[in-house]
């Protein structure tokens, strides 16, 4: 049975100053949170924005919950589309964040103002002081609590921890876990941190240079690679998986396997010893996905 789609881009592309974002092909399931991965100046942001015509592609075909929209967005999908940005916006930065909510809560149909409460409140938010006035962690916070009270179909996060200290950080992590649990709505992170996306994603898409690089389940991304050392005269290139290998002056073999497995079995039956086997971190991962080496993709 088919994944329902929360998204799905078609060739879209954009130019931008730098370089041409695009053509992405991708398709987001819904009710999954998806990490959106890369270096500054790949395109994460204007995928974004892109979805929310915030920014409108140049070429290619974008549907929101099976529906394409050549013209503006309708006031009813708009509705169902929260986003927090990288920098806060202008408009509400003479307003306190009691009178912002308001507009707010008028906004979006499916407002949760309990919600929002209890969020202000374990994230220690003031609700009478101006947005301008408010520090960046205590106008991150706002800004995280809002998108989620208004329990949109999709959520868009721009580098939510920016300006978090480490238990303010804890505490978001922990409320988007917790707005997950009991809801529909689908989440796009773009984020370079790892933690965010050990704890948070269920699925990864890889942006380099514009391109998008495919998208995977993140336990396939994280358990694909393993980095083994054994003893023996076993050679790497009859190894299965093997992506890169190296052997020391002692005559120590060290391997990078896709297939850890397959290769241990291999070892043992040629009586080669393993001794060590470590699971590589998400940024050399990475490394290996943008060389080419990508992981199963999600169809």
């Amino acid at each position: 049975m088919m994944e329902p789609v929360a998204v799905q881009l078609n060739g879209v592309s954009k130019m931008r100053k730098r370089r041409v974002i695009g053509p992405i092909d991708l398709t987001i399931p819904e009710g999954y949170v998806i990490a959106i991965l890369g270096h500054n100046g790949s395109g994460k942001s204007t995928l974004l924005n892109m979805l929310q015509q915030i920014v409108l592609p140049d070429s290619g075909q974008i549907i929101w919950f099976g529906e394409e929209h050549n013209g503006p967005l309708p006031i009813e999908l708009r509705q169902q589309i929260g986003f927090v940005a990288d920098n806060s916006g202008l408009e509400e930065n003479q307003l306190t964040a009691e009178e912002a909510v308001r507009f707010r809560a008028y906004w979006y149909p499916r407002w949760d103002m309990k919600l929002f409460d209890q969020l202000m409140k374990e994230m220690d938010v003031p609700r009478d002081v101006k947005l301008i006035k408010m520090s960046k962690g205590e106008r991150r916070k706002y800004e995280i609590a809002a998108a989620l009270a208004a329990r949109p179909r999709l959520l868009l996060l721009d580098e939510p921890s920016s300006g978090l200290d480490p238990f303010a950080w804890k505490v978001m992590v922990e409320q988007f876990r917790n707005f997950m649990a009991g809801g529909d709505t689908t989440i796009l992170i773009a984020t370079h941190i790892a933690d965010e996306v050990k704890r948070l994603a269920d699925y990864i898409v890889l942006m380099h240079r514009g391109q998008s690089l495919g998208m995977a389940e993140k336990d396939s991304v994280l358990d694909q690679w393993r980095e083994v050392w054994y003893e023996g005269d076993l050679r790497p290139e009859s190894i299965p998986g093997v992506v890169e290998s190296s052997i020391d002056e002692n005559g120590l073999v060290r391997i990078i396997t896709t297939r850890v497995s397959e290769a241990q079995e291999r070892l043992e039956l040629s009586s080669n010893q393993v001794l060590k086997i470590r699971n590589l971190e998400l940024d050399e991962v990475l490394a290996f996905w943008i060389a080419g080496y990508a992981p199963i993709q999600w169809k």
